[in-house]
């Protein structure tokens, strides 16, 4: 069984407010599969570093407007 990561995304919100873009379109922009789109959307997988920045120039936003990690209390 895949342990979920902490970091979480905004990569749902991100694709609707660029003109509704679908998770194949960010996938081949990216240069990656659907389903990892998907994966990385659920939690299921962290992208490298490589991709992370990817995405979010995709988006023309700062890396952490796409992903964030949460404080420890």
């Amino acid at each position: 069984m895949v342990k979920p990561t902490k970091v979480t995304n905004s990569i749902r919100a991100l694709r609707f407010a660029h003109g509704e873009m679908t998770q194949a379109d960010l996938a081949e922009r990216i240069g990656v599969t659907r389903q990892t789109v998907i994966a990385i959307e659920q939690g299921r997988y962290s992208p490298s570093l490589e991709m992370a920045f990817q995405i979010a120039r995709v988006f023309r936003v700062p890396l952490d407007d796409v992903f964030q990690y949460p404080e420890e209390p």
